[in-house]
């Protein structure tokens, strides 16, 4: 009877995927094993698991024949995935599985590569299911070893192990940098900023001596006119009350003496009653036209002194504005954009206090790395630890591995270090960079050491080791089979493997064969037990033809398992 470990990965359903017409699988926790004839297309849950989890899609994925390949994948949602649901517009609730705590991915790829996505329903983005993916699911290749060359990769296993974060030093390089660039501009460009500020002084200058206000060119328009126009405006106003009060015909005269008339006779006709009461009306308005006449002919006079005066200034506004190819009224703004442009300039040449902030930048950088430094030199040695003890029980006794970080000349974004990892496979050998080891075998199993030993960092709750056992046998392959059982108590563990030691440490086995149907080759996943699982351990050992000894032997691994 199987044990019951806590499930991340629950089902897969493939639908014309390359060489899978249709597959529903159910997988358990615990650990996973997915076993097969070479060329059974053993890897083919994780192309597609990774296929729906963001990686790149073309029409080669979709099976011969078909219009598009589907690939759906359910979860058990990790708790601290709520975060990104809300930060990307998914909501969890939405979901068409049958509870909350269910996370449905689903992605389709036609004839043509096209390829649509959707989270719990709602359309997603590749960028988004590789986003998601890291939280789901951590995958170790066969050829995980040469990740361990790259030196980025190589830093970051070593920071996640120590729980180091570079962050505060790649803010404190990116600012030194832009500190140091504008430093070295401004050197360069002493003599055309020099160049430029002298002409925007003088040109300042020249606007600074008119000094136009904001909404002063449309003030000086406006009595300007009417300056200019004083005496026909007085005129005008002397012969307007000349004809409204000059004498009896005026017309204050005659509107009064209608409305008496009117007025006279309003018991007679009533209608005139109305007539009377707009003639006085307008009498009144007429009188307070003429009081308001009276009061501009007394302060109104013209200015012959102030117009010149006008004269003059509004002529200088329109030569500036002339040889600045400009209207009068865009001059205060004008003169406001050179004085900052100014200000910008004359910060750029001052080279002291560049020179000054530069210096600040770097001293915050170096002082960020000492700090990232001592987490490394300290994680360094407990990781080497961890990992030398991982190599002894996978066929490397006596071997060792270290941590090397050795200083840079200068500091980079990522610290004052690299990190590199140095390994020697036996007792008495010195350590080399693990590029330069020879043995395949031996790549393999350092991989898979760092790959168990780092594996509770992340946050994935599902591993996937892909024949990373490839160039190990024997006792070797039982430890791997037993790390990776050990594995599977904490986390959802799947390995594709072509070793039956390994295959019988597993909860569940998944048997991959490979069959032509309809003049089609197809492959198809099977969960075995009992005497099939047996009968797989059996062929694993001794290939097709199966004898009462290889079966007597793969009975007493699964027993030992």
């Amino acid at each position: 009877m199987r044990e019951a470990f806590d499930v991340a990965l629950r089902r897969m359903n493939l639908r014309d995927f390359v060489i899978v017409h249709e597959l529903e699988l159910d997988l358990l926790g615990g650990f996973t094993v997915l076993t097969g004839e070479t060329g059974a297309g053993k890897s083919i849950l994780i192309d597609a698991l990774q296929l729906v989890l963001g990686s790149r899609a073309d029409a080669g994925v979709v099976r011969e024949g078909a219009a598009r390949a589907e690939i759906s994948a359910e979860f058990d949602t990790p708790t601290w995935l709520g975060g990104w649901f809300a930060e990307s517009g998914f909501n969890p609730a939405n979901t068409t599985a049958s509870d909350n705590d269910t996370l449905l991915i689903r992605r389709t790829v036609d004839a043509q590569g096209k390829s649509r996505a959707w989270i719990n329903g709602s359309a997603a983005t590749a960028g988004q299911l590789r986003e998601v993916a890291d939280h789901l699911v951590d995958i170790h290749g066969q050829h995980a070893w040469a990740a361990l060359t790259r030196a980025d990769e190589v830093r970051g296993l070593l920071d996640a192990y120590g729980s180091i974060s570079s962050k505060e030093v790649a803010t404190a390089y990116s600012a030194w940098k832009t500190a140091l660039k504008t430093l070295h501009e401004a050197r360069s460009a002493q003599a055309s900023i020099e160049t430029e500020r002298e002409r925007l002084a003088w040109q300042i200058g020249e606007l600074a001596k008119l000094a136009p206000a904001a909404d002063e060119w449309a003030s000086l328009n406006t009595e300007h006119s009417t300056l200019a126009h004083a005496q026909e405006l007085l005129d005008a106003a002397h012969q307007a009350v000349e004809a409204l009060e000059g004498d009896a015909n005026g017309a204050t005269s005659a509107i009064a003496k209608a409305q008496l008339l009117l007025q006279n006779q309003e018991l007679v006709e009533q209608e005139f009653k109305g007539f009377s009461e707009v003639l006085a009306q307008s009498l009144a308005q007429v009188e307070d036209v003429v009081h308001s006449l009276h009061a501009y002919t007394r302060k109104t006079e013209p200015d012959p002194q102030r117009l010149g005066q006008l004269d003059d200034r509004m002529t200088l506004w329109m030569q500036l504005a002339r040889r600045y190819k400009r209207t009068p009224a865009e001059l205060p703004s004008l003169l406001t954009g050179w004085t900052a442009d100014l200000a910008k300039l004359e910060a750029a040449s001052d080279i002291a206090a560049l020179e000054a902030a530069e210096r600040a930048a770097h001293a915050a950088l170096t002082a960020t790395c000492k700090t990232l430094s001592t987490q490394r030199r300290k994680a360094a040695p407990k990781l080497s630890t961890a990992i030398t003890q991982a190599m002894q029980g996978l066929g490397m006794q006596g071997g060792k591995f270290e941590v090397a970080l050795t200083a840079l000349d200068e500091i980079a974004a990522h610290g004052a270090e690299t990190v590199e990892f140095l390994v020697a496979g036996h007792a008495g050998s010195t350590p080399r960079p693990v590029g330069k080891v020879a043995s395949g075998g031996e790549l393999s199993r350092i991989a898979l050491a760092i790959a168990v030993t780092t594996s509770q960092l992340g946050k994935a709750q599902t591993l996937i080791f892909d024949e990373v056992d490839s160039g190990v046998g024997g006792a070797v392959a039982e430890t791997v089979g037993r790390l990776m059982k050990q594995l599977g108590k904490d986390r959802q563990v799947m390995a594709v493997t072509h070793l039956p030691q390994v295959a019988a440490c597993a909860d569940q086995h998944l048997l991959v064969s490979k069959q032509l149907k309809a003049k089609q080759t197809a492959s198809d996943v099977q969960d075995i037990a009992g005497e099939q699982r047996v009968a797989e351990i059996a062929r694993m050992l001794g290939g097709e033809k199966l004898s009462n000894t290889t079966l007597a032997h793969a009975k007493e691994m699964l027993g030992m398992a």
